[in-house]
């Protein structure tokens, strides 16, 4: 391709507070950035809502924006690619094109009791071995079923091919190819995979557990590869190949080229999300993890991840600054930290609502443990960093276990891998290299990379990873011996956490 105008990919990442659009060039570098944020609806307690037309209209203006303060018209660019927010659940009307109920969204809980009556003898594992997934208000699928039965004569509507149902990547789809106009139904693999409706295998719908859901399947998308041109968008930018869609972790698995088995990624953000490359089998996890799919190139193998989810990482961050008031800034932790050489023996595990991957257990609460009047708060400041490293290898730890798969370096990527004494502890408790990337936006890069794999901007994988480019990377310095005991002490502090609430207390 010698038009260097072709050579701009632009990618909307519909995250749950805010929309955005970023416009790349062909090194795979941020040309402009239009960001809108949109409103967070809280019914009732548990309850989390989005309005999807306002969604629209953001994802829209940001597309315009990004493009203008790129200087670009549409015909120089050649694709289009969308990460979303992972589970987030819309339902609406074919004819009108209107939802007809808010979204409902990944953190709604509304779900629950239903997710425990689908459960029933079998438990939360009912369809695990089938989706990769735990029954849980997490997925989409029980949403769904929720909206069929509290709207009223929505199930008959839908039952009668009128409603479609979608995440966020399948609404943005269909909106951007025409809408009540031809827009295209589809969702990628990636979104399908976390709606606990998809079968692993297969790549399809499950009929029996969408029998079991009650879900008709007049109304679901068609599952489609994650890189593939699924239509021409109108709108903002007219005739662009719409030629992507991936949920956010596994856009930044892309965004990260982690294309070979044992690769693989953390996003340290308010929690944090760590993905393996399993390769072209899904592997059943046994130790807290989900089976996941990682992403599919057109009518290539589908590739697989087993996915670790860490509830408190930077949040603890947050608490040290704002609950305690012993730091100013979210940055002043690294300073205050270094000013020690070690934790002095205090150890801290941030279960504030519990514990996500590997030990899901609601029950635990956080704790500080160690405690000594040698202790002062630089200690604790360096405690609270490590345990974000902790909690991480611990993850890896549990991602062996279940794949046989021994991770070759971590590829880092979110706010907290600023701070340089976190990263350096992370490659330490690790024993692998931590390797931050220069372009740091990689959820938007990997839907990027995807769109443009599929309209030929780039050639293949090869030369998407000969783009990556590192930034910093830290190689391991502790021993063997400290490393084992610190990891002891820290699997004791855990221990302190667990059972903390009983029956009937909050």
């Amino acid at each position: 391709m010698t038009d260097t105008a072709a050579r701009y990919v632009a990618a909307i990442d519909q995250g749950t507070t805010s929309s955005r659009c970023i416009v790349f060039d062909h090194d795979g570098a941020v040309v402009a950035v239009d960001q809108r944020e949109h409103r967070q609806i809280f019914p009732r307690p548990g309850w989390v809502e989005h309005d999807a037309t306002e969604i629209w209209a953001k994802v829209r203006a940001v597309l315009a924006g990004a493009t203008a303060k790129a200087g670009l018209r549409a015909d120089q660019i050649s694709a289009l690619g969308i990460t979303n927010q992972r589970e987030t659940t819309v339902l609406w009307d074919r004819a009108t094109g209107k939802p007809v109920h808010n979204a409902i969204v990944w953190q709604d809980t509304r779900t629950a009791a239903l997710c425990r009556e689908l459960g029933g003898s079998a438990g939360q594992d009912r369809f695990r071995e089938r989706t990769g997934l735990p029954l849980a208000s997490y997925f989409s699928g029980p949403k769904a079923a929720w909206l069929l039965d509290h709207v009223p004569g929505l199930r008959a509507r839908a039952e009668r091919g009128e409603i479609a149902f979608g995440t966020i990547d399948s609404w943005l789809i269909w909106n951007l190819t025409g809408g009540t106009d031809g827009g295209r139904h589809v969702t990628d693999v990636t979104n399908a995979g976390r709606t606990m409706l998809m079968n692993l295998e297969t790549l399809q719908w499950d009929p029996s557990i969408l029998s079991a859901m009650n879900l008709p399947e007049a109304m679901l998308p068609e599952i489609r590869s994650s890189a593939e041109v699924y239509g021409a968008a109108v709108g903002p930018l007219p005739g662009v190949p719409v030629a992507s869609a991936l949920g956010d972790q596994q856009a930044a698995v892309f965004g990260q080229a982690c294309y070979d088995v044992g690769t693989a990624k953390n996003t340290y953000g308010t929690g944090s999300f760590l993905l393996l490359n399993t390769g072209g089998r899904p592997v059943p996890s046994k130790n807290g993890l989900l089976t996941t799919m990682g992403y599919k190139i057109g009518a290539e193998t589908p590739v697989y991840c087993l996915e670790g989810s860490i509830a408190i990482t930077g949040a603890l961050v947050q608490w040290f600054r704002d609950q305690l008031g012993i730091i100013r800034t979210a940055d002043e932790i690294e300073t205050l930290a270094a000013s020690v050489d070690d934790n002095g023996g205090a150890y801290v595990v941030p279960a504030f609502s519990g514990l996500f991957a590997p030990y899901w257990r609601s029950d635990a609460r956080g704790v500080v443990t160690g405690l000594t009047r040698y202790v002062t708060k630089a200690h604790l400041a360096r405690a609270v960093l490590e345990a974000t490293s902790w909690q991480t290898r611990e993850v890896v730890d549990a991602m062996f276990q279940d794949s046989g798969v021994r991770i070759t370096a971590l590829k880092v990527d979110g706010g907290m891998t600023k701070n340089a004494l976190l990263m350096q502890h992370q490659a330490d408790v690790l024993g692998v290299p931590v390797i931050r990337p220069r372009v740091s936006e990689t959820t938007c890069l990997g839907a990027a990379y995807a769109a443009g794999l599929a309209t030929g901007v780039w050639n293949g994988l090869d030369e998407l990873k000969a783009h990556w480019r590192r930034d910093a990377e830290w190689t391991p310095s502790m021993t063997d011996s400290v490393r084992e005991r610190e990891y002891r002490n820290w699997r004791r502090a855990v221990e302190k956490s667990l059972g903390w609430v009983q029956d009937g207390e909050g």
